[in-house]
């Protein structure tokens, strides 16, 4: 029988008497199988880590129990009372602030949309194995907190900086490397006047699994970069070669392919599912009739400009109407297309452009991790003759 020392330990490493590397805990990552399930470790990652129910595309601003939320490691204990940031590195002055000082500085509200990078990954085939998200893995919410740039320039940048690391106070193992999670953003992004040190989400202080007491909103970036749970900002002279920079977020075709970093968010319109689900399958039943089939769009890139509807699948294509982005140029626009639903059965989908020019795929986006996957979204519906 195989114990928990077995599976954790290398013969060698048993025969010599040590104990197991912190390398062993985790492998390298890796691709389903084409008739392999989902895991038990994927199933226990679902578990921790949740997406927003699609039907809660009906909010302007997501409440912050229904917000996506992805914890690479724990939830760390951390106390808002001596909690302290650092500035450091290339500068002229180190700093230390604790959370008193940053509430006494310019106070910001921004409503800003956050996509997880590896929002519909577990459509892929063949599937990347890790958090298998499908595409609720986003959120609208209202970030209060004080601009990053002024606390760069007030410790003073050095003529040679490259990139702000952001490290959080969470730690873990992954793929073999332990490590605090830390992402780096270019000097000239971390100094974009919307980028936000965070204490505040919806008007209310930060939850303990949204990064209380302090994270980093970065406006039109994927979710890596808002290091939650912020503790210290460094300041480099030479690009950032971490874990989460240099080898996890970054789209490559295979294990040997450098890649690309992984940055803003690919446009994409979700439908809040009409009518009632199937319990298992979370088809929809609907009524025959009037319907206003509605949802959220929004880029990381450019403002959303159109989006398009589909009701057969992706064969034929319906404009849809936008309402205004009142909310900023990093919020999610509420987009809405009036169908007459007719006995049958349908596949709805909606696919968004910006003013960029990008737009929705049809065909799967393939990379190897999974990321930055914006294929448009099926609703199975049903409607049923009265």
């Amino acid at each position: 029988m195989t114990t928990l020392d077995d599976r954790t330990t290398s013969p060698a490493d048993r025969a010599e008497g040590s104990g197991p590397a912190v390398s062993d805990v985790s492998g390298p990552s890796r691709l389903a199988e084409p008739d392999e399930a989902i895991s038990a470790e994927e199933l226990q990652l679902a578990a921790r880590n949740h997406g927003i129910p699609l039907e809660a595309l009906r909010y302007d601003v997501t409440p912050a129990g229904l917000h996506y939320l992805l914890i690479h490691y724990d939830i760390p204990e951390v106390d808002p009372a001596t909690h302290a940031l650092t500035v450091g590195g290339a500068v002229d002055r180190p700093l230390t602030v604790g959370l008193a000082d940053l509430r006494e500085r310019p106070r910001v509200t921004r409503q800003v949309t956050l996509e997880c990078a590896g929002n519909g990954r577990a459509l892929l085939h063949p599937r990347p194995v890790s958090q298998p998200w499908l595409v609720e893995a986003v959120g609208n919410a209202e970030w209060t907190g004080t601009p990053l740039a002024p606390l760069l320039r007030e410790a003073g940048l050095g003529p040679d900086a490259v990139d702000v690391v952001f490290t959080g106070a969470d730690h873990g193992v992954e793929r073999g490397v332990e490590q605090d999670y830390q992402r780096a953003l270019p000097v000239a992004d971390a100094l974009r006047e919307e980028v936000l040190l965070a204490y505040e989400m919806n008007g209310a202080p930060l939850l303990p699994q949204h990064g209380a007491p302090l994270r980093l909103i970065v406006p039109g970036w994927y979710g890596m970069a808002h290091v939650k749970w912020l503790r210290s900002i460094e300041v480099r002279t030479e690009p950032f070669e971490g874990y989460q920079n240099a080898v996890a977020y970054r789209v490559r075709r295979d294990a040997d392919d450098p890649g690309v970093p992984v940055t803003r968010i690919e446009p994409r319109a979700l439908v809040r599912p009409p009518g009632f689900p199937d319990f298992m399958s979370r088809r929809r039943v609907l009524r025959p009739g009037p319907c206003t089939v509605d949802g959220r769009a929004w880029s990381g890139h450019a403002p959303v400009v159109s989006v398009e509807v589909t009701t057969d699948g992706g064969r034929s294509w319906a404009s849809a109407e936008l309402d205004p982005a009142e909310a900023g140029e990093f919020a999610w626009r509420r987009w809405r297309y009036e169908w007459a639903a007719a006995p049958g059965r349908y596949v709805l989908g909606a696919r968004a452009t910006d003013a960029s020019g990008r737009t929705q795929p049809v065909e799967q986006p393939w990379n190897r991790g999974g990321f930055a996957n914006n294929l448009v979204q099926r609703v199975e519906v049903v409607v049923p003759a009265e």
